[in-house]
């Protein structure tokens, strides 16, 4: 099985690029976002847990959120290829945890960085705004995204390097030529 943490900054793409992987390997996506979402309106105990910590605009524990993954992953069929992890880990210590849950299951997982320079990336958001009405595609709310990614997210990228399984990608240029570049990475796994 092939787990891929598709990593980086907000607007560098992963969503898009999460769905060409899809297509071309064959791998489910997980949104943790998704994921909570259906776990809360399943209406289960654990569901309204989830949901009493939402409403309160807290985030959810990093032990609520592994078991909620683990209880996917075990979900999951037999002649499952892999799974494209998107919003997870963001933390260093949802890292950790993360793959000590994997080791148990003896299924990796890669991490792919999908690199975009900073201002690209304003670019980028600030021009999805203007089509997609996100209300959190505004400059101030960007830069302040970008902080938290740089505080919280990073770090984890830091932890898979010396795991060694970090694979570094040029996230810019053409949808076609950023995707090459995972495949690359992919088929070499």
């Amino acid at each position: 099985m092939l787990n891929l943490i598709l990593c980086g900054a907000p607007g560098s793409g992963k969503g898009t690029q999460s769905e060409f992987i899809v297509k071309k390997y064959g791998l489910e996506h997980l949104s943790t976002g998704d994921l909570l979402r259906r776990e809360i309106a399943s209406g289960s105990r654990f569901g309204k847990q989830i949901d009493a910590i939402i409403s309160k605009g807290n985030l959810v524990p990093d032990d609520v959120m592994l078991r909620l993954i683990d209880q996917y992953m075990e979900s999951l069929s037999d002649d499952c290829k892999g799974v494209i992890f998107d919003g997870f880990p963001r933390t260093l210590n949802q890292a950790i945890e993360f793959e000590k849950m994997l080791a148990h299951k003896q299924t990796p997982a890669h991490l792919i960085d999908l690199e975009v320079a900073e201002d690209e990336l304003i670019e980028r958001l600030l021009n999805r705004g203007k089509t997609s009405g996100r209300s959190d595609d505004n400059l101030e709310t960007i830069r302040k995204r970008l902080t938290v990614y740089h505080h919280q997210t990073e770090p984890v990228s830091g932890y898979y390097k010396e795991l060694g399984k970090y694979h570094s990608v040029n996230g810019t240029g053409s949808v076609e030529d950023i995707f090459e570049r995972i495949a690359a990475v992919i088929d070499s796994l």
